[in-house]
């Protein structure tokens, strides 16, 4: 189940291009899912030039979002019978996921073209019933009418990360549960983070040779009175190992 309007159009076009240039693997580290995946033939610059000109990271499997998604299928209580909604969502893993794991309802929230139609092609592709939102939640005031958040991959700029932060703050006032996926990244609130699980997983842009760096599952909590919420500056170093390691 998706939104149809005006915007139907281009997005069966961007469809057709993504079938034609993709190829369809199995997710990595989520082999249950299948997903049209970038190659290098895939002429994914072509694809950006045709549209909104955002960068295609819609197309490469972000560490956040793939345990978030082998969570979601490792442990299906956390969101059976829920409503769930996957924020920033890409191609659709964390979300598709959330269904086969026996969500009863997921929305998929998006605001790149691409993404959002090969983000359809993947729901098709695995079978699962997905509604995408075209918007931007993040500035609005109205709350999504979900049980369980699920963002990945989110904390890689400041001002990204801040409106980020103050969006879910606003859900969490609201008694809505939300997870976190990251490796651990700049802008990571880690003084609003419980670590539940972690896998070692690869990052986009990490180097192949070296062995996968661990990734986490965090709970988000609620700011307790005298708490400031914040977003960190950004530091050098490997942030991953000691983000899991906090708990």
């Amino acid at each position: 189940m998706s939104r149809q309007g005006s915007s139907h159009r281009p997005h069966a076009d961007l469809a057709r291009l993504i079938q034609e240039s993709m190829r369809v693997a199995p997710a990595p580290l989520v082999p249950e899912i299948q997903l049209y995946t970038a190659h290098p033939g895939s002429g994914l610059r072509r694809m950006c030039e045709a549209g909104s000109g955002m960068p295609p990271y819609w197309a490469y499997q972000w560490a956040g979002g793939t345990v978030l998604a082998r969570f979601f299928i490792d442990r299906p209580q956390t969101v059976r019978g829920r409503r769930v909604l996957d924020l920033g969502a890409g191609s659709g893993v964390v979300g598709i996921a959330a269904a086969l794991a026996g969500a009863s309802s997921v929305l998929a929230a998006e605001i790149d073209r691409h993404a959002i139609a090969a983000l359809r092609l993947n729901a098709t592709l695995n079978g699962v019933a997905i509604e995408v939102l075209e918007h931007d939640l993040l500035d609005g005031a109205a709350r999504p009418e979900v049980d369980l958040i699920a963002v990945g991959d989110l904390f890689y700029d400041k001002v990204l990360a801040r409106r980020t932060v103050q969006f879910l703050d606003r859900c969490r006032a609201a008694g809505i549960e939300v997870l976190v996926g990251d490796p651990g990244r700049a802008f990571l609130p880690r003084n609003r983070l419980r670590a539940v699980a972690d896998y070692a997983v690869p990052d986009f842009g990490g180097a192949g040779d070296r062995q996968a760096p661990r990734s986490a599952v965090f709970a988000f909590e609620t700011l307790q009175p005298g708490e400031i919420a914040n977003v960190p500056a950004a530091t050098g170093g490997d942030q991953g190992s000691r983000v899991v390691g906090a708990s």
